[in-house]
């Protein structure tokens, strides 16, 4: 039987194997820690983050009281969805990376959705 992280590491290289983000529609990948939230746009084929957010940026910092709970990955959503229109980026692929699509991570994806998002 194999351990929780060697499953986990299965199914995000099983996810990543499907998508890659272009210059056209790049990549939004979330990653969920144990006090925060984090998400990205990446560019693959030149290997560069386009934006970034997470409870810890500047803009959140001290509007949250807690910083892993879903208002707070709504919040991150919001937030990288108007990093990403404001550099131009209006259609993304969406890597859930090994996350089920419940909880944080969908709350994450319907935020930058509803902040001009496409996916």
């Amino acid at each position: 039987m194999k351990n929780s992280k060697e499953r986990f590491n299965y199914r995000a290289k099983r996810v990543r194997n499907k998508i890659k983000g272009t210059q056209e529609r790049p990549r939004l990948s979330v990653h969920r820690g144990h006090k925060h939230i984090y998400a990205q746009v990446i560019d693959d084929g030149k290997g560069v983050t386009i934006a970034s957010a997470s409870t810890l940026s500047q803009e959140l910092k001290g509007k949250l009281k807690v910083t892993d709970n879903v208002a707070a990955a709504k919040s991150v959503g919001e937030l990288i969805a108007k990093k990403s229109v404001e550099k131009g980026v209006k259609a993304v692929v969406f890597d859930r990376k090994g996350y089920e699509y419940i909880g944080k991570v969908k709350v994450l994806a319907d935020a930058a959705r509803s902040g001009g998002l496409q996916f």
